[in-house]
């Protein structure tokens, strides 16, 4: 198993072997902690680098149908969020590549930003992802989270103008999240490559933290050619889907090699 390190040991083992990192997004407690925590260890020997833990909540906004219908699962067996904070403990004691959350404010608030900051931070998560805090708010939610030494890596949508792209990069830190396509996360149009390729152009001397692509990538062909371009290649519907339905051993093994077939796909860059 990838045992050590946090956001920036990854990418540079990823940049080490000239390939872009892939990062797994799952959803904790679905469809219960047990097999959650399975198919962390799967995700790991299978070589992901980085993992998107989801916090089930009720009103996820970026999530698509796959990643909701699975935060509902979770919920509906009873996970709280100091469930997924648990989680995060139990997997990185066996070994699992780094964690960050991915979250909304409303739940934060609720369980305390000072709390979840430092309960994330000594469970050993290594950032969180929080897609509904603006830009012009950043600065009111992130102090606690930044003195734990917790990265916050920022979204930049299609739509967002070059210079607004620019000051949401510079607040970065971890990685910078390019959303491939508008609306929310899912598995079901094909990414545009050359739209994301001209993105990550842009972006490039804007940061000098690595790119990472997500949104609407499913196959190892997306994966090839995004990781051609980008510096992290996110990969989550697909990967819920993967193992959707299955409990324990069987949902890890088909989310390993899903996950495998994924990190084979990914080119070495010149």
């Amino acid at each position: 198993m990838i045992a050590s390190g946090g956001i920036d040991a990854a990418f540079a083992r990823a940049r080490a072997e000239r390939r872009a990192a892939l990062i797994g997004y799952v959803v904790a407690g679905d469809p219960d902690l047990a097999t959650t925590l399975a198919v962390l260890e799967a995700l790991t020997r299978a070589g992901v680098d980085l993992i998107e833990l989801g916090i089930p909540y009720g009103d996820p906004l970026a999530d698509g149908p796959t990643i909701a219908a699975a935060g509902q699962r979770a919920l509906h067996a009873g996970i709280k969020f100091a469930d997924s904070i648990a989680l995060v403990a139990k997997a990185r004691a066996r070994g699992c590549a780094p964690i960050l959350f991915f979250t909304y404010v409303n739940p934060v608030d609720r369980y305390g930003a000072e709390r979840f900051a430092r309960d994330a931070r000594d469970a050993g998560a290594v950032g969180a992802i929080v897609p509904d805090v603006p830009l012009e708010e950043l600065d009111a939610f992130a102090p606690p989270l930044r003195a734990a030494g917790l990265a916050i890596p920022q979204l930049i949508a299609p739509t967002t103008p070059p210079d607004r792209a620019a000051r949401i990069a510079a607040a970065s830190t971890g990685f910078v999240y390019l959303v491939s396509r508008l609306g929310v996360t899912g598995a079901r149009r094909e990414p545009d490559v050359a739209w994301i390729t001209g993105a990550i152009a842009r972006l490039r001397p804007a940061t000098e933290l690595p790119l990472a692509v997500g949104f609407g990538i499913s196959t190892p062909a997306h994966v090839a050619a995004i990781g051609a371009v980008a510096d992290g290649v996110v990969v989550g519907s697909a990967l819920v889907d993967s193992y959707a339905g299955f409990h324990g051993d069987e949902a890890a093994r088909r989310a390993g090699a899903y996950a495998a077939s994924l990190r084979a796909a990914l080119p070495r860059q010149d």
